[in-house]
């Protein structure tokens, strides 16, 4: 067992995923930021969270430059509620705070990877679109194509097909334009880049991408498809979504040092992804699958907790994963995945926590297992002693 995250780490490591097996204990995020600072030592210069990639743009010009205030970025730069989280406005502070002074190839960059929706919701993608647009200097009636923006937003539109805008003309008119955009903003990159910047270049892609992965996300919700399919598709949707942002984050950050990525283990884990919605139990690749079958030099760290004040989570059965974790962590620590026995899949949780428990499928592609006794214990320790003990 090791509270030292580079004991996991191969110097041919891009991507280190960090698992959490549900979003509900806070416990998860306070170790991440130790484990973030003990890397940042290590060479890594950026993290990733499951958040909206566009919105994070507001995190990064906080640590980066000081743009905006803390309370502006928590506010306006998280999706998910994850702006309301204690350790995110620590990790976010203590980013901005190792920044300054520094010299701008050296400082952390803040980056989300997920697409900017909620899997059973989605915006309209008129403000992205309009962004690519006005960038670009064209002259295009974007807003009358799109619509009013709640007829995209509404639950509805993703849930029932026929409430759909995502199959309309006027979507696939919005397609082709975005796409055409996308050309556009390659082919004229040169005269771009010198008349603005590289990053006002890349903020303009984020958009844009970002308004055509939701255009690509409502045309599925617009399939006539039974139920249970058409959520299994929106699933695989958005992580193909975030496989190719975290695609492009490395792009942007491989000269610079590694990334680490943090959000659920059914995200970044290599194997299947099962969720169980209603009576059924609903499989696809999630992004880690995505990267890892395309030969990404990725590390996935699976989350795994023992007891939870916060979840309403008891002591696991003995004879299961976390049981026979539990027995040999007392507050938190890093173990190799073949080193834990055949166990039992543990079946004391319930959907309202959110937590997704250990499972041979899980341990068999990870690399190694984060394990939390306790949530209080992992929310309250200060680790290694590292300057992360800030966090």
């Amino acid at each position: 067992m090791s509270q030292d995250i580079r004991d996991f780490v191969t110097p041919s490591c891009e991507l280190l995923a960090l698992g959490e097996p549900t979003h509900q204990e806070p416990a998860f995020a306070a170790v991440r930021n130790r484990l973030f600072a003990q890397l940042v030592d290590h060479g890594f210069r950026s993290i990733a969270l499951e958040s909206d990639r566009v919105a994070a743009l507001t995190v990064n010009d906080f640590v980066q430059e000081g743009g905006g205030t803390l309370d502006a970025a928590m506010a306006e730069g998280f999706s998910h509620g994850f702006g309301e989280l204690d350790p995110n406005r620590r990790l976010v502070a203590w980013m901005r705070e190792f920044n300054e002074g520094r010299p701008v190839e050296e400082r952390l960059a803040f980056h989300g990877f997920d697409a900017p929706m909620e899997t059973m919701s989605a915006p309209s993608p008129r403000p992205h679109l309009e962004h690519a647009r006005a960038y670009l200097g064209l002259d295009l009636d974007l807003a009358s194509l799109a619509g009013d923006d709640e007829r995209w937003s509404r639950t509805e539109a993703v849930m029932d097909p026929a409430m759909s805008p995502g199959a309309t003309p006027e979507a696939d008119r919005l397609r082709v334009i975005a796409d055409d955009m996308l050309t556009t903003l390659h082919a004229r990159a040169p005269q771009l880049i010198a008349a603005t910047s590289r990053a006002e270049w890349h903020r303009a892609r984020i958009h844009l991408t970002a308004g055509l992965g939701l255009l690509r996300y409502h045309r599925q919700s617009a399939r006539r498809i039974e139920q249970d399919a058409r959520i299994t598709l929106l699933g695989a949707t958005r992580d193909a979504l975030m496989a190719q942002n975290l695609l492009d984050i490395r792009s942007l950050e491989a000269r610079r040092g590694a990334t680490l990525v943090f959000a659920h283990n059914r995200h970044l884990q290599r194997s299947l992804s099962t969720i169980p919605v209603g009576e059924a139990d609903l499989d696809w690749f999630g992004a880690g699958a995505v990267l890892g079958a395309l030969g990404v030099p990725y590390t996935f760290v699976a989350g795994s907790l023992g007891r939870s004040e916060a979840l309403g989570l008891r002591e696991p059965g003995p004879d299961t994963y976390e049981g026979v974790l539990q027995r040999r962590i007392t507050t938190w620590g890093l173990t190799a995945p073949d080193t834990i026995p055949a166990a039992r899949t543990r079946t004391d949780t319930t959907p309202p926590q959110g937590y997704f428990p250990l499972d041979p499928a899980t341990l068999d592609a990870a690399d190694a297992v984060l394990h939390i006794a306790d949530g209080a214990h992992g929310y309250g320790s200060h680790g290694d002693g590292t300057h992360g003990d800030r966090l």
